[in-house]
């Protein structure tokens, strides 16, 4: 117990170094972690919404982002970190510090498992152990990525998790413990799992290769860890069965380019200690002390030369497959991230401490030290002209190599001295906490301007609320001027919406439907259109205002959620004005053919649009005019249009770029007595706009429009977390439109008759009616939940039966009585005698 005791100090000491760390960098930069707002915020808004139950959507579907999407793989994703749950007690504006909770603890919990899986790779002096394991916790990685991103921080987790499961495997012992270590980080966050359990294998593999072992011990060691690792996967089967599934049906990501020379002295520079991350360079660095190991451990006479061998190679291959693209494709399931290829640097990291740990706990001699500083000298000679590394670097590696190499020293020369290795350890730690806080605050970088936090939010969403009218409408809360996810921020139901598994049928709707996006699909925006509005249902919208707040809340008609498409209606795609047309059930727009009337020719392609020149320094663009009914209003759909729009006395500028960002329409104003719209196109490079991108909106056709639409649509409507409900006007006939993109796993029925998949109308759900019907009802369930659940069950089953039988075949047989007593022989008592 005394034992266990002071392993739980070693770790707690581990643990608080790295939280004190991370904690005072961000103090000092003055900012909560760089780019937390942009997702991380948002989404734990709407983890306290649920929990509070002030979300109109639940686990399975929220009705807040995209104008209804599936939720389970972005709760999966997103917030099944642990640490995110006990958030949900805090103020919900105080979104940025649940982030910095989550992500401290996180580092916490995992500089501590760091500390503890050292002990078990080697016996060492316990308190080196925790100093050596902060620079794994505050690697170069965190600050930089993880910090964004707390459910990127689990895997910070889970990879010392499985190391000691691996261990345990190693050991031929606690199979059920490994199992369910998988089955934790699995579950805890699916991507950096991956990631942590290929690396804890690679380890496992290095230690039964540094050891000579009969051949039968490594096959039962390997086939320990394939299964503890395989049904513990199976235990979280529904975070991977639902992730596979959604990202199958999720929006591609922008194309990547091929992974480029980066060149020797960057990457370098990257295992130096204060670099400012440069783009695209893995994060790996663990601070000098690490890097003195690391260097060393190849000169350390004392660390037998197989396992040296083993531990280099293997941080050599590491290291290649972090620059061959098809192996950073294996490590990011193939897919290199758009958001940049190196989101596993955190395994690098902790492979890099445990091969200096390797060193230390060997006590490096004299040359084993110069061998590794002679290595850092060369490392820092090659970055030496890479504009990440700074004077701090430099002051960093003088003073502190010094100090450490000394202390390194004095414990090796004097490791039966208490009182000197006491001393030693103590300015371990503090070059180690004190690097390690600058490097942080370096890697935080500058803060970020923007919040998701602060007076206009809470205004934001204090108005949204007020004018809540769900489920007969939405309120919207674009312009999107918070964040990406402001429909989660403030507790709305837009269109906005940033996600990796953002369905593909909802960013192709919205952008169908004349909606803006960016990043390739993979962060829409809402309609800003009145028509748009309308179809979605859309009744309140935040529209931009005057200060303090910036904002100001806008109504605007609109029909109910459910409407009906009469009998026989042929959608049309042929363009957005008649993508809208087909889904309102009506004409509304003039939609004239535009006509070349000045400035550079552009070139005609039929239906696939215009190429329109870019326009000379000092000359006017390329200008269109179109005939339209006066009075009407008039509107310019450039969608990948790149340059200045100018009409009607309104100039905006539209950065569109294909096939990243699509610009939404954009109103111009009133058509003139004369009828004719006329549009100016500043081109900053050759660019395309479709075949016809002026739609007037004629008077007064809308207002017939949505009038016709409430006459003939839901009488009412209600909403659960997952499931829709319309009554229909007595003999409704045609196809019941929901204002909801069909995604995969709804299901509807009609008139109490039995659940089916509906069909698709332009990408919005459409409910056959049949001969006639007054009432519909939908339910969503996430597809692959049920072959999840399933396939859990199972091997959970498996792994409690293997229990039990573990138990009954290790418990102590018990002796009967009466072969006790006659073992014991003849009692003897106080009052017998001879005779």
């Amino acid at each position: 117990m005394a034992e266990r005791g002071r392993e739980v100090q070693v770790c707690a000491a581990a643990a608080g170094l790295a939280m004190a760390g991370y904690a005072l960098a961000t103090g000092l930069r003055g900012a909560w972690p760089p780019g937390s707002a942009q997702t991380a915020v948002p989404f734990h808004a709407q983890l306290w919404d649920l929990a509070h139950g002030q979300a109109p959507g639940d686990l399975l579907f929220n009705w807040n982002s995209g104008y209804g999407a599936p939720f389970l793989a972005d709760f999966f994703a997103y917030l099944m970190n642990p640490f995110s749950w006990p958030t949900v007690l805090l103020p919900r504006d105080q979104g940025q510090l649940a982030v910095f909770l989550v992500a401290l603890f996180s580092i916490g919990l995992g500089t501590g498992l760091m500390a503890h899986a050292l002990g078990r790779l080697h016996a060492g002096p316990r308190w080196l152990r925790a100093v050596t394991s902060v620079g794994y916790g505050l690697c170069a990685w965190v600050p930089a990525v993880g910090g964004a991103a707390p459910m990127w921080l689990w895997g910070l987790v889970s990879l010392p998790l499985l190391v000691l499961a691996g261990d345990w495997c190693l050991h031929e012992r606690r199979w059920v413990a490994g199992t369910l270590c998988v089955a934790l980080a699995w579950a805890g966050n699916l991507y950096t799992a991956a990631m942590a359990t290929i690396t804890a294998g690679l380890v496992l593999a290095v230690r039964l290769a540094a050891v000579r072992r009969p051949f039968k011990a490594v096959v039962r060691v390997t086939g320990r860890a394939v299964t503890a690792a395989g049904v513990g996967v199976l235990i979280a089967a529904p975070v991977l069965f639902v992730g596979v599934r959604a990202s199958q049906e999720a929006q591609p990501e922008s194309p990547v380019q091929p992974l480029g020379p980066s060149g020797l002295g960057g990457h370098l520079a990257q295992l130096l200690p204060g670099t400012q991350t440069g783009r695209p360079l893995p994060d790996v660095s663990i601070g000098l002390l690490g890097l003195l190991l690391v260097a060393g451990l190849p000169f350390n006479r004392r660390v037998r030369a197989r396992e040296r061998i083993v531990w280099c190679g293997l941080l050599a291959l590491v290291v290649l497959s972090f620059v061959w693209t098809p192996t950073v494709l294996v490590w990011h399931g193939l897919a290199i991230p758009a958001g940049g290829p190196y989101r596993v640097a955190f395994v690098l990291s902790g492979l890099l401490v445990l091969a200096g740990w390797v060193s230390l706990a060997h006590r490096p001699d004299a040359p084993t030290l110069l061998g590794g500083a002679a290595v850092v000298v060369l490392v820092a000679g090659l970055a030496a002209g890479q504009r990440t590394v700074r004077v701090s670097t430099w002051v960093l590696l003088a003073v502190g190599g010094a100090v450490l190499l000394a202390a390194l020293w004095t414990l090796e020369r004097r490791h039966t001295d208490r009182r000197a290795g006491t001393a030693a350890t103590a300015v371990l730690g503090g070059v180690v906490l004190g690097g390690a806080v600058w490097s942080a605050y370096a890697a935080l970088g500058t803060p970020a301007a923007g919040t998701a936090t602060g007076g206009a939010v809470r205004a934001a969403h204090a108005a949204l609320r007020q004018a809540a009218d769900w489920p007969r409408g939405r309120s919207d809360p674009g312009p999107h001027a918070f964040t990406p996810n402001d429909p989660l921020l403030l507790d709305g139901q837009g269109g906005g919406y940033s996600s990796g598994y953002l369905p593909t049928v909802t960013a192709l709707l919205l952008h169908d439907l004349g909606a803006g996006w960016s990043a390739g699909g993979r962060l829409t925006q809402s309609v800003t259109d009145p028509v748009g509005r309308a179809l979605f249902a859309v009744r309140t919208h935040l529209a931009d205002g005057p200060p303090p707040d910036g904002f100001t809340v806008a109504r605007s008609a609109a029909p109910p959620l459910v409407t009906v498409l009469p009998a026989g209606a042929a959608p049309d795609p042929s363009s957005v004005w008649s993508r809208q047309e087909s889904l309102l059930g009506s004409r509304v727009y003039d939609v004239p053919e535009p006509v070349p009337a000045g400035g550079p020719a552009p070139a005609a392609h039929g239906s696939s649009g215009w190429s329109v020149p870019a326009t000379p320094a000092g000359e006017d663009g390329t200008a269109f005019t179109a005939a339209c009914t006066p009075g009407g209003t008039a509107y310019f759909h450039g969608v990948w249009f790149d340059g200045t729009v100018s009409g009607l006395g309104t100039t905006y500028r539209s950065d569109g770029e294909q096939p990243t960002t699509a610009v939404p329409i954009h109103e111009l104003g009133p058509v003139p007595a004369d009828g004719l719209v006329r549009v100016v196109l500043r081109a900053d490079a050759v660019t395309q706009v479709p075949a016809r991108p002026i739609g007037c909106l004629r008077p007064g056709a809308l207002e017939a429009a949505l009038a016709r639409l409430t006459a003939t649509g839901a009488g009412s409507v209600a909403a659960g977390g997952h499931t829709l409900t319309a009554a229909l006007p007595p003999g409704s006939t045609g196809t019941a439109l929901l204002a909801v993109p069909a995604t995969r796993g709804w299901t509807c029925a009609v008139a109490g008759g039995g659940f089916a998949p509906p069909r698709a109308v332009l990408g919005m759900i459409g409910v056959p009616l049949g001969a006639g019907a007054e009432r519909i009802t939908c339910s969503f369930r996430p597809p692959g939940l049920t072959e999840g659940l399933l396939l859990s069950l199972a091997a959970a089953a498996v792994t409690v039966l293997t229990a039990v039988f573990g138990r009954l075949r290790h418990r102590p047989t018990r002796t009967p009585r009466r072969v006790r007593r006659a073992a014991a022989g003849p009692a003897t008592g106080s009052g017998s005698g001879s005779g």
